[in-house]
């Protein structure tokens, strides 16, 4: 048993309370259980206990075995001095308050739900390599139950990802244009490459690629000359003719020490259509075609409209070389990669500008682009799919996802609806 079940059972009061009692016979009757702490401190707060004839408003604190109070140094921390009742499933020693008072224990070995103990184990007692571990048991959770799980995990995925945004848009002094570059710029490294592409777009501020915008070829020279390709052998005329117009920008503008090396980006086990320097020329087009990225995001009407946004054509060079001076065919973004940039990128911006000028409205319909897009196919969707989980959009995708990483992979059985439904039944 882990700590959490005990948080669960205490929570929702879900134990025998006949003769509840200290460990040293005071009856107890649970007012108000109190709320979960998110933060450092007791499991419980607020809580309303009567000890014997005395009310008490205070903290709880849930620990395996009394002794983990000692084991956690909480007798010398004052933020513990607050708890009024300590709740352990064995009560094997007495715990004290900074100040030496002793604190009230319930023991709670003898009145936990057996069946929902069993439920427990067995679900965290599953295969770490198990995806699901509630699959065996499934069929007994409501549809409804399992419909408001994958709400609220879409809604936790999305939220996480607009923080990050609005993190983002705080360290660029409140800039949604240059927060839009820079979430563009990583998003178009697709996990592989994000983190060099973002690194590229910190060295290459907004304001200095708009003033060559209109100029695709000396876009490309900063770009591919910034990011460390312009270097590298063979080269042909074209790449040379970029290399010197890189060689004179970086002059102007001051950008020495400030470019990646090549070796730095990651080719290994990528098709050429996923190879960062096609990444990069597909992001130069389309810094190239669109004179804003925030306004047209922010103000496409629909998914249709935002993959057009996405749709800008490749230079002539560009579709015939896979890297400066190597020749190869490159197909043009492809439409799985940009449904990926418009939820990874585009959905989380959005909510993230919503929140921040208090509508939430606009966060419904940022959400709402999700049920456009088709469904993501990977291993772990197709495991949920195929354990009965609806996946017919990308909204499903995205709150599957989330379910499995942050509830099925930790085995935080008892913080989901459908795990907390079958420890009920």
């Amino acid at each position: 048993m882990q700590e959490d079940f005990l948080h669960y059972v205490w929570q929702h009061q879900y134990f025998d309370k006949t003769d509840l009692r200290t460990d040293d016979g005071q009856p107890i009757t649970v007012l108000r259980p109190g709320h979960r702490n998110p933060d450092a401190g007791p499991d419980f707060l607020q809580a309303r206990l009567q000890l014997g004839e005395v009310e008490w408003s205070g903290a709880v604190e849930i620990h395996l075995r009394a002794s983990d109070w000692h084991r956690h140094q909480h007798q010398s921390d004052p933020k513990y001095d607050q708890v009024v009742l300590h709740v352990v499933n064995v009560a094997d020693v007495p715990v004290q308050r900074t100040n030496g008072s002793e604190i009230p224990v319930l023991a709670m070995a003898a009145r936990l739900p057996a069946e929902a103990l069993v439920a427990y184990e067995q679900l965290r007692g599953q295969p770490p390599e198990t995806l699901l571990p509630c699959a065996p048991l499934l069929p007994r959770v409501a549809e409804l139950t399992r419909t408001m799980m994958l709400g609220r995990t879409l809604l936790e995925r999305m939220e996480q990802k607009a923080d990050r945004v609005a993190e983002l848009h705080e360290q660029l002094g409140q800039d949604w244009e240059a927060t839009t570059w820079h979430a563009l710029a990583a998003a178009f490294g697709f996990q592989k490459n994000s983190e060099p592409l973002a690194r590229l777009a910190k060295a290459l501020p907004l304001a200095l690629l708009r003033r060559y915008r209109a100029d695709a070829r000396q876009l490309a020279a900063l770009v591919f000359g910034q990011a460390g390709f312009l270097e590298e052998e063979p080269l042909d005329d074209f790449s040379r003719d970029l290399q010197a117009e890189f060689q004179f920008l970086r002059h102007k503008h001051n950008l020495h020490g400030t470019a990646l090396a090549a070796h730095e980006w990651n080719f290994l086990r990528l098709r050429p259509a996923n190879f960062p320097t096609v990444r990069l020329a597909q992001l130069v087009a389309l810094l190239h075609a669109r004179p804003t990225l925030f306004d047209a995001l922010l103000t496409a009407r629909d998914g249709r409209a935002l993959e057009q946004f996405f749709r800008a054509p490749l230079p002539a060079y560009w579709q015939t070389h896979t890297r400066p001076g190597r020749p190869g065919k490159v197909a043009e973004l492809g439409r799985g990669s940009v449904h990926l940039l418009i939820t990874n990128t585009v959905v989380p911006l959005r909510v993230a500008y919503a929140r921040s000028i208090g509508n939430p409205d606009q966060v419904e319909a940022a959400l709402s682009l999700l049920d456009q897009l088709p469904p993501e196919r990977n291993h772990l969707t197709d495991a949920y799919e195929a354990a009965g989980f609806r996946h017919t959009c990308a909204a499903d995708s995205q709150a599957l996802l989330a379910l499995q990483r942050g509830y099925c992979a930790p085995r935080r059985c008892v913080h989901c609806g459908i795990g907390a439904s079958l420890l009920r039944k």
